[in-house]
């Protein structure tokens, strides 16, 4: 028997991982497809290569113990709450993950088949002493956690006493068995062709619906975006709410030329652009800035268009999120281009020589 660890672990909302997986930025599996079709809610083991695993503390410090056996070990009768599960590791670094932290430990497991127990002891406990735990107390709840080389097998409910881990075994039998291999191809071939022939980062799944608007206009240039640094996203997304302006002719009004400075500058935007529904109050209250669309053809909707449009820019590249503030911000500056787009992108490209990207593959 080796013991990997022994100690406290800090856990938010009352999860932890372990994770073989090679590449970790796909969609980080939640309760309901890591225990999809399984017994127990415990220790979700449904995703290949990951471990969900619940404790009865949402946020605070419990005691954990992890150990790699050679043989099944002895059950201790002390553990109130005992699960257990099959887990193949996806690669050779198996570690134990704090949410939203590095690593805890290194299991260093061989990549054959294991059987997982997970035990727990006061996860009710733990639950209801969080404000004492929080506050520096002793941690209340403690889990163990033992691999040892094994068949695969299905997942099984070993004992159950709190109420904290019945509520989390129901949760799992409720929940819809997975998808079979030929069902999770099929959603990855239709989820790769609404991105455009190729499955998108988990970056650009949580960045919102301008990441897809990009993937009509330039795949390539999105994916580029999504791979540059936090500095080089940052800057593409001040240079593009510069653009939108200037294309738009409102480069130069008073009340908007010092939020572009306070953008340059790293500064929150000030008065009015502090407040999105002011912005567009002034907008439309400044007489220096035609509001009607007059004679189409004389080109006056598309000026009109290109106004409006160029708000959002701005407003897009104030974002905290560099990855958003580029692809929001280079969407309304593409919009306010309109179809000179193209001239935009190879713009961006030559300021950015890290956007010049090949496609994956290529």
């Amino acid at each position: 028997m080796r013991t990997v660890y022994s100690g406290e672990l800090h856990v938010s909302y009352g999860q932890f991982y372990v994770d073989s997986r090679s590449r970790r930025d796909g969609d980080d599996p939640g309760p309901s497809s890591a225990c999809a079709g399984q017994t127990n809610g415990l220790c979700g083991a449904a995703v290949p290569g990951h471990l969900f695993l619940v404790t009865g503390l949402h946020t605070g410090r419990v005691g954990l113990t992890v150990e790699v056996h050679g043989a099944p070990p002895p059950l201790d009768d002390g553990w109130e709450d005992v699960v257990e599960a099959s887990f193949r590791p996806a690669s050779a670094s198996t570690d134990v993950l704090p949410w939203g932290d590095g690593p805890l430990c290194a299991l260093d497991l061989l990549p054959v088949d294991h059987r997982v127990r997970y035990c727990g002891r006061g996860m009710d406990r733990g639950r209801q002493e969080e404000l004492a735990v929080l506050e520096g107390g002793a941690p209340v709840d403690h889990y163990l956690l033992q691999f040892w080389p094994a068949p695969p097998a299905a997942d099984l409910v070993v004992r159950q006493t709190s109420h904290s881990a019945a509520h989390w075994h129901r949760h799992a039998r409720g929940l819809p068995p997975p998808p079979t291999p030929e069902e999770q191809a099929a959603q990855e071939r239709a989820e790769a062709l609404s991105w455009g022939g190729r499955l998108p980062s988990r970056r650009l799944r949580e960045a919102g619906c301008n990441a897809r608007g990009l993937v009509q206009l330039d795949r390539d240039l999105l994916d580029a975006v999504d791979a540059a640094c936090p500095a080089t996203q940052r800057g593409l997304a001040r240079w593009a709410a510069h653009r939108a302006f200037t294309v738009a002719g409102l480069d130069d009004v008073d009340w908007i030329t010092p939020a572009l400075a306070a953008l340059d500058r790293g500064e929150n935007l000030p008065a009015p652009f502090d407040d999105p529904q002011r912005v567009w109050d002034r907008f439309f209250a400044d007489d220096r800035i035609p509001h009607t669309v007059g004679d189409s053809s004389a080109g006056c909707h598309d000026n009109l268009l290109r106004r409006a449009t160029a708000m959002p820019a701005l407003l897009a590249a104030a974002e905290p999120d560099p990855l958003r503030a580029a692809l929001d911000a280079l969407f309304a500056a593409a919009v306010t281009y309109g179809t000179d787009y193209p001239t935009l992108f190879a713009q961006a490209r030559r300021r950015f020589p890290t956007l010049r990207r090949e496609r994956p593959g290529s």
